[in-house]
């Protein structure tokens, strides 16, 4: 691979961390309790929580919250596009294991379809990403750069939501 692909793709999941870190880790749970898939409704409104937190953390003005609205919604697409055709993740995992020896073809069939998923989904992301940031201004750079480095919990705790 590429050298410049491997940093996009490196690139791209830490924004979709960044972004898509409630919406994402919650979206099979019910905000994070039980075990019971999320309704469309309700990953709706988990969206527009986690935007309205960012929004105020960050300061953003109303062009600013819609770029960060079109961001969400290219992570959502990616993580769909990376989810779809795998109901049971786990399952799929125990399969290569599950005989004598490592189903190698099998793996690299599942990696290949991320791959091509993460391919045809990118471009959209990173569009999105870099306009959401580019319209930043930079002490609101600034503040995201010093969220990304402290991580998924902040300081105190999480700040996403």
């Amino acid at each position: 691979m590429r050298r410049w692909l491997k940093r996009t793709l490196i690139g791209l999941f830490g924004a979709t961390l960044l972004v898509g870190g409630g919406l994402a880790a919650c979206s099979h749970h019910r905000y994070g309790h039980g075990s019971w898939p999320m309704s469309e409704a309700d990953a709706a409104k988990l969206r527009e929580r986690v935007i309205d937190k960012a929004s105020r953390e960050l300061q953003l003005d109303d062009a600013q919250r819609t770029r960060l609205g079109v961001l969400a919604d290219a992570v959502k697409a990616q993580r769909n596009a990376l989810v779809a055709g795998t109901p049971n993740p786990r399952a799929d995992l125990q399969a290569l294991v599950a005989g004598a020896q490592f189903d190698r073809a099998k793996a690299q069939a599942l990696i290949e379809g991320k791959t091509s998923a993460v391919r045809e989904h990118s471009p959209v992301l990173v569009t999105a990403f870099g306009d959401f940031y580019d319209s930043l201004r930079p002490e609101q750079q600034q503040k995201l750069r010093e969220f990304m480095a402290r991580g998924r919990h902040g300081r105190h705790g999480h700040w996403q939501g």
